[in-house]
């Protein structure tokens, strides 16, 4: 079992050059924000929930015969079924594995760089180094509004005429892109991505093709939630005959940005509550000096430790995860009130901070 900082993979046959293996997610409880790892709480149904959500979201895109690593949901009897054959929640998704080859990390001129030059356009069964991501919307917290103060991002990148506020509809998605496998995620420009992770031009273009199926199939579940798909995230990897597939986990709480009248229904909900806090600032000014200093772990540097949740807050973020998965995949597998009543409680709560 492999510990990640929001979820444990569990190998049961290991990939080899040519054969995909098979794992499972076991969807923990942890949260992760800020790239922290994993923080003092956990939030009880959590991933369980995410694991329905994951599952669901799967099942409906390969309906649409897009290739996922999705193998099925496992049962406490062991047993692997389909979403709608569950008869209580679970926490964990079975899957098709392949391989993770890492970056090597070495250091030019006082500053972090990576060799990506085992990526080629020959290499087969392995997880592609990027994360892909859409925005249909531009909501509070975005890291768009930080990016164009920063100069990292301009509007003709975004292709606006005008500079976008919080909370901003798209008239169409934004597709952007980042490292995935580096000590810390950077955007990068497209080219870059292609360059770095060995793609050529086709493969390009059924990526982004990729990405906006999945975009449209997430909005229409979010849609009959009662929900704005704002924004989200895919990975991909390669099988051993190098087809593209969707792999990780899509359409979840964490993967995306949902808002329900403004208010996010997402992972979003806790940062906003974190920025609030002095262990923000520090962390801020860890992540610069870390950059600065060319130091690879910006955690050591970080001069305190995020403290943990108002235990109120706590229970109704849990009820928030429980409550959309309920909402999202048409089926109450938790007993909770329903979401426009959680995120009701939610919006005064956060006042209160």
């Amino acid at each position: 079992m492999k510990m990640g900082s929001v979820k444990d993979l569990e190998i049961i046959r290991k990939p080899t050059k040519d054969k995909m293996g098979v794992g499972r997610f076991h969807f923990s409880d942890r949260y992760s924000v800020f790239d922290w790892g994993e923080m003092p709480d956990h939030i009880e149904g959590k991933g369980a929930a995410l694991c329905l959500m994951g599952a669901y979201c799967f099942e409906r895109l390969e309906e649409k015969n897009v290739k996922t690593h999705y193998r099925g949901l496992v049962t406490k009897s062991g047993k692997i079924v389909k979403f709608d054959e569950l008869d209580e929640p679970t926490n964990i998704m079975e899957f098709h594995l392949v391989n993770v080859y890492k970056p090597k990390a070495y250091m030019e001129n006082e500053k972090l760089k990576y060799d990506y030059s085992l990526f080629t356009s020959n290499l087969k069964n392995y997880l592609i180094p990027l994360e892909i991501i859409y925005r249909n919307g531009l909501p509070e917290g975005s890291s768009i509004f930080k990016r164009l103060e920063k100069g990292l991002l301009t509007l003709e990148d975004l292709g606006l005429n005008h500079y976008p506020k919080p909370g901003e509809k798209l008239e169409k998605p934004i597709f952007d892109v980042s490292t995935k496998l580096e000590e810390r995620d950077r955007y990068i420009t497209w080219k870059e991505a292609q360059k770095i992770a060995g793609l050529t031009d086709e493969e390009m273009e059924i990526i982004k093709a990729l990405l906006l199926k999945v975009d449209e199939t997430v909005t229409e579940i979010a849609t009959k939630a009662g929900l704005e798909n704002e924004d989200g995230k895919i990975e991909l990897a390669f099988t051993p005959d190098r087809e593209l597939m969707i792999v990780d986990v899509v359409g979840t709480l964490d993967e995306c940005r949902f808002t329900y009248k403004g208010l996010p229904v997402s992972k979003e909900i806790v940062r906003r509550h974190y920025r609030k806090t002095s262990w923000y600032k520090d962390v801020e000014e860890a992540k610069i000096k870390a950059e600065a200093e060319g130091v690879k772990d910006w955690r050591k540097l970080c001069s305190s430790q995020p403290p943990k949740l108002d235990l109120n807050f706590k229970k109704l973020v849990s009820e928030m995860y429980m409550a959309a998965a309920n909402e999202l995949t048409g089926r109450k597998m938790f007993d909770v009130s329903p979401l426009k009543e959680v995120m009701h409680k939610l919006e005064k709560i956060l006042d209160l901070f």
